[in-house]
């Protein structure tokens, strides 16, 4: 089968999918791209994956969390994280990973790799620092500057210590200055100010899409009167970009901050994509979304007349991926689209086996009806067949529920904590873990039921 060909993959329902994208990284040996259709589903899918893909990193890439065209930025932690994984792409990570994003992620345009690469930021303890300098380029890279730093994308100055919070990282990092050398560099947390860690080498990325260095402002101001003619002083945009100011909203110009750009496809040349169950619907969706925001902010405009229209939008093509282009770049590569329903076995098609777990929504709806009677049948039959897993949702839902199941007769449970001591247990073992997932499922020799949604007990007090 030809690479441009997408393979559809049946037999693999939310949970269960995540194996396989955690397999497809392990047989690449370097970056792939799992492509959730919501926020909702990557969220899932993200707390699949810290539970079986062991040791490889997920590197997320979210959507902004506006609406296209819209007048406010995107939150600055959304955006330090975009930044951050373009950061990683860009400098050639070489191993097995796994970049996690939306449909509306993958379809909004990124700076290029070469800018990203260029827009980045290195300093080891030891060295000199040009401490101006950096200062310049926390500014132009969408740093906001604070008097404490308390999220990503923040920075403080005080006096030979700047603290500043990196994209995409759990903590902010101080670096302790003597002159301009750094004389060291930790990490620490933001409410108790305890060091977690000392580190010799920082580094750190773009935190914005739209950079506010020189030649980004005087290209921004070149192309903005070339797209939409003369500013005048009531444009607060143009103002506020002219003056090297942050200004709500400015990323959805970002276009004109670049010679050119590209998209998270770009920064993954070679790697294979797995496609969420009906992502490909969300790519037509998107598309019709942004068109609908662009005609209206157009509609707008000329209702108002040139002297009211401050809002100048520019064109979708410029800023998002249509259907077509997202199609062209998965037809560039190996795809695999993923369904939970049974796949009649073909050319270009595969079925994996697993299937919908059951579920217990009946029996919680019966009042004559004992539940756990129910579960416990159910895992004595499941455990002839092979292993069983039980999925809670927090460390006391699944606690609680191994004191009940024992209440019950059903005995060897097993707490574990990751899925490489759950793969290490014998066939007809019971084991407990926790792990948010919504609905269960099962293979021929492996059951996971969720004690969450329509599984077990649904979002009941087990979980409070």
């Amino acid at each position: 089968m030809a690479p441009k060909d997408p393979l559809r993959v049946g037999g693999a329902p939310e949970g269960y999918d995540a194996f396989m994208v955690a397999d497809m990284a392990r047989d690449h040996g370097g970056p792939v791209l799992h492509l959730a259709r919501d926020d909702r589903r990557a969220a899932a899918m993200a707390d699949a994956l810290a539970f079986v893909a062991g040791d490889i990193p997920i590197l997320k890439f979210p959507a902004w969390d506006c609406t296209p065209y819209d007048r406010v930025s995107p939150n600055a932690e959304v955006s330090a994280q975009r930044m951050a994984t373009l950061a990683a792409l860009a400098d050639g990570f070489d191993r097995s990973a796994i970049v996690l994003a939306t449909v509306n992620g993958a379809t909004l345009r990124t700076p290029t790799r070469t800018a990203v690469g260029a827009g980045s930021f290195t300093a080891l303890v030891g060295e000199r620092v040009d401490i101006e300098g950096l200062t310049e380029f926390l500014v132009r890279s969408g740093f906001n500057r604070a008097t404490t730093v308390m999220e990503p994308g923040d920075f403080a100055l005080r006096g030979g210590i700047i603290d500043i919070f990196p994209p995409g990282a759990e903590t902010p990092v101080r670096l302790d200055f003597f002159g301009d050398v750094l004389d060291g560099a930790r990490r620490f947390e933001v409410e108790s100010q305890r060091t977690v860690e000392r580190i010799s080498r920082v580094e750190l990325a773009p935190a914005s899409e739209a950079p506010l260095d020189p030649d980004a402002i005087a290209r921004f101001r070149t192309r903005y009167r070339e797209t939409f003619g003369a500013a005048g002083l009531d444009d607060p945009l143009y103002e506020a970009v002219s003056a090297g100011r942050k200004h709500q909203g400015m990323e959805h110009w970002a276009p004109l901050f670049h010679e050119t750009m590209e998209c998270l496809f770009d920064y993954l040349p070679d790697a294979p994509v797995s496609l969420d169950h009906l992502a490909h619907d969300a790519v037509d969706a998107r598309w019709n979304q942004v068109q609908d925001h662009y005609t209206a902010r157009k509609a707008a405009a000329e209702e108002r007349g040139r002297k009211g229209a401050i809002y100048k939008p520019v064109t979708p093509e410029l800023l998002y991926l249509n259907a077509d282009e997202f199609t062209k770049a998965l037809n560039a590569r190996r795809s695999y689209w993923l369904s939970p329903h049974r796949a009649p076995v073909g050319p270009g098609i595969i079925d994996r086996g697993a299937r919908t777990g059951r579920s217990f929504a009946p029996e919680r709806q019966q009042e004559d009806n004992n539940l756990f009677d129910a579960l416990a049948v159910h895992i004595a039959e499941r455990r002839a067949e092979g292993r069983v897993v039980i999925a809670s949702y927090s460390e006391g839902a699944r606690d609680r529920l191994a004191t009940l199941l024992a209440d019950h007769g059903v005995e060897g449970g097993l707490l574990k904590a990751r899925w490489q001591d759950v793969d290490a247990t014998p066939k007809g073992s019971l084991t407990l873990v926790v792990w948010a997932l919504e609905q269960g499922f099962q293979t021929s020799d492996l059951t996971v039921i969720s004690d969450m949604g329509q599984s077990l007990f649904g979002l009941r007090d087990l979980h409070v």
